[in-house]
């Protein structure tokens, strides 16, 4: 099977096949899922930024 018959084939899934994804995120050291946050801290959650590096200059 190849990389296009899988994404064929993942994009004929019908919804009730289909299952909520669960996201975690490092807090103060420790993994926590963000289902569990309250109001708040979902809030933040959503406003984060992720850190992207540049490239280092050869």
């Amino acid at each position: 099977m190849s990389q296009f018959d899988t994404t064929r084939a993942a994009a004929q899934l019908r919804p009730e096949d289909r299952q909520r994804c669960e996201v975690w995120t490092r807090v103060m050291g420790y993994h926590r899922p963000v289902s569990s946050f309250n109001i708040g801290k979902k809030g933040e959650h959503a406003q984060r930024v992720n850190f992207v590096e540049p490239h280092a200059r050869a």
